[in-house]
């Protein structure tokens, strides 16, 4: 009997989806507590990076040799106070090392925490790393870009993502979507 029932068991979990895998849905709390450290080595806790309504939190591959990253922060950083003025916060993050994050934020002037995952444990714990590189890759740990809406509860209010990584959800997708959340 205890035979039949843990092939039973063995037989339901292998049936289970691959949770590990599954990006991080609306309705669900964050699977990670996003206490990394920011550019300027700060260690960083959701509390103190969110705003007056929590964070748009925005995944980048990295902030120092992805063209389509760098092109996004800009954006974010002209454009990024319409999402201020609903009460979000807009925190990036990426595998990148703080020194890395911080060259970025003086080059271009970027307002924004960014925080580092080195390892990429928050990208592996919101489902979205790119398994598409081996672990010997330079590229290994960067995630499928995505934007994250999330509430001051840490509940997942709103995705937004495209497909492949050159093309990114557009600052007034991003607004408009938080406009349909209030």
């Amino acid at each position: 009997m205890i035979r039949k029932i843990s092939i039973f068991i063995v037989a339901a979990l292998l049936a289970l989806p691959a949770i590990a895998n599954d990006p991080a849905e609306v309705g669900v709390e964050i699977p990670h507590s996003l206490e990394l450290k920011d550019q300027n080595g700060e260690a960083q806790s959701f509390d103190a990076i969110s705003g007056e309504k929590g964070i748009v939190l925005v995944f980048v591959r990295s902030a120092d040799w992805c063209p389509y990253c760098q092109a996004q922060m800009i954006n974010l950083r002209d454009e990024g106070a319409a999402i201020q003025e609903l009460g979000y916060n807009i925190v990036t993050i990426s595998y990148d090392a703080p020194e890395t994050l911080k060259a970025f934020t003086d080059k271009y002037n970027f307002p924004y925490t960014m925080l580092s995952d080195v390892g990429s444990v928050a990208i592996k714990d919101f489902g979205i790393l790119n398994e598409e590189f081996n672990s010997d890759h330079f590229a290994y740990g960067v995630p499928h870009p995505h934007v994250y809406i999330i509430g001051r509860n840490k509940y997942i209010r709103g995705v937004l993502s495209e497909e492949g990584y050159k093309d990114r959800p557009q600052i007034d997708a991003v607004v408009e979507a938080i406009k349909t959340l209030n």
